[in-house]
């Protein structure tokens, strides 16, 4: 499990390794918190992601519901690991607009 960031003056990047699980959740949340103070655009890589928990999943759906509320633009920093894509579809969810209806993840322009 890795969680990092990536800081310029326009944007912040949060990358996501490995298994982002329950053990992790506090990090991620106050990193989370940290970078949607700031007002800058908030891009999420998941390409090293194995398995995001349903914490993670929860952390991630509340993040996104807070920067459409500030008007942050919260994105993906590329495209989505399709096994991740499709977890998140079959549990009914598709964070950042990522999962079209076929369940494929689609590409970000970055």
């Amino acid at each position: 499990m890795t969680i990092a960031l990536e800081e310029s003056e326009m944007q912040s990047v949060i990358r996501l390794e490995g298994v982002i699980d329950i053990s992790s959740a506090s990090e991620l949340k106050e990193l989370l918190i940290a970078v949607l103070g700031a007002g800058r655009e908030v891009r999420i890589s998941l390409e090293g992601a194995r398995d995001l928990d349903v914490t993670a999943v929860e952390l991630l759906w509340a993040a996104e519901r807070e920067a459409v509320k500030a008007g942050i633009k919260l994105s993906p920093a590329a495209s989505v690991p399709v096994p991740i894509s499709a977890s998140l579809e079959e549990a009914g969810l598709s964070l950042f607009g990522t999962v079209d209806q076929a369940g494929v993840a689609s590409e970000v322009a970055g």
